[in-house]
């Protein structure tokens, strides 16, 4: 409506100051024609707003004009009281700022507005950590959240998945991500996008140079490119497999974005899984990944191709010979010619594929 899009054109100059018509056209998907005739409107309704051309110009507001109409509408009242992150403002140090600043926002909400803004707060809740997740590594965010606000180079030790050793970097960043409750650095590190996962960060130092970003790029645009990378793996093994059914729904979970389709339950027509059995397609970027399903033990087999069964059969092999031995050795012991299976690690989980995420 005309009314809520004249009433967004004051708040961004407000908060902004000279703003390009072209660029309030693109925030509020509009023409420029359509932003300059409501900038006509607006000073038809007595606010000192004006317009200057040429490279430098913009439209903005006579100097020292303030206004406290928010215009805020009940449903954006509610939407400011769902805290779909409040790990988030834990983690950052903002729990108290938080706190403070929705009692600012309910002190200026219309009175009409307020038990409905307060009462979706008490009714809404959104947790945003995945169910047994386990305990999350702490990250450090103070220094990392320092380079992101003073715009300065940062050298950062690091260490990647799989290894001990610490890498040093120094990276240009451009802000912090929290990803099902996992925090990223987003950076370029020599003139290449780059995530680095918080907790990993052993350390990290703020240099004296200002930080190099890549002209006309922020932090939404590398995070998709970044996300892409990840989501967009090649996964060039296809394996076929069937599972017990009584084992499909935590399946489908756990897998998540290996499979490639709905599983083959048997119910339908021209469906191949047995009775008791449901058959399940994935997609890996390596063979030696479908150590992934060793998980389920014997309530999946691999049928599928016949290098992914022998990977299998190799790691179950491995696993055997740990497990024949009648007593087991002791605690501490040094253990430096125990057999384990092929890419599994000490605390029993399957390797994973290096990504970008490492």
């Amino acid at each position: 409506m005309k009314s809520d899009r004249l009433l967004s054109i004051l708040l961004l100059l407000q908060t902004r100051g000279r703003v390009p018509a072209r660029e309030l056209a693109e925030r509020l998907e509009v023409s420029p024609r359509t932003v300059y005739r409501d900038v006509e409107s607006l000073s038809a309704a007595g606010v000192p707003v004006y317009a200057e051309r040429g490279r430098h110009g913009g439209i903005a507001l006579l100097p020292g004009f303030r206004t406290d109409v928010t215009g805020m509408t009940a449903d954006e009242a509610r939407a400011l009281f769902i805290l779909a992150a409040e790990g988030a403002h834990t983690a950052l140090g903002l729990d108290e700022a938080l706190g403070s600043a929705l009692r600012k926002v309910m002190a200026a909400l219309p009175a009409p507005h307020r038990p409905a803004a307060e009462l979706t707060g008490r009714r809404i809740l959104v947790d945003p950590d995945r169910w047994m997740g386990g305990p999350r590594p702490s990250a450090d965010l103070e220094e990392l959240q320092s380079a992101v606000f003073t715009d300065l180079r940062l050298r950062i030790g690091y260490r990647h998945s799989g290894e001990t050793r610490l890498r040093t970097y120094t990276v240009d960043p451009y802000g912090l991500v929290a990803k099902a409750g996992t925090w990223y650095l987003v950076a370029d590190r020599r003139g290449t996008p780059q995530l680095f996962r918080a907790d990993r960060v052993a350390s990290a130092t703020l240099t004296d140079a200002p930080v190099r970003r890549r002209a006309g790029v922020e932090l939404a645009k590398v995070w998709q490119q970044l996300r892409r990378q990840v989501e967009d793996r090649p996964a060039d093994v296809r394996v076929t497999a069937r599972i017990r059914r009584d084992r499909l729904d935590l399946a489908v979970r756990i897998l998540g974005g290996a499979l490639t389709g709905p599983p083959r339950t048997g119910d339908g027509e021209g469906a191949e899984a047995e009775d008791g059995w449901a058959v399940i397609e994935l997609a890996y970027p390596v063979v030696r990944a479908v150590r992934q399903l060793l998980q389920f033990g014997d309530s999946l087999e691999v049928l599928d191709p016949p290098e992914a069964r022998r990977v299998m059969a190799e790691a179950a092999a491995a696993l055997t010979a740990v497990y024949a031995a009648d007593d087991p050795p002791p605690w501490d012991a040094a253990r430096p010619s125990t057999v384990r299976a092929p890419g599994i690690s000490p605390a029993g989980r399957a390797a994973e594929p290096r990504s970008a995420t490492d």
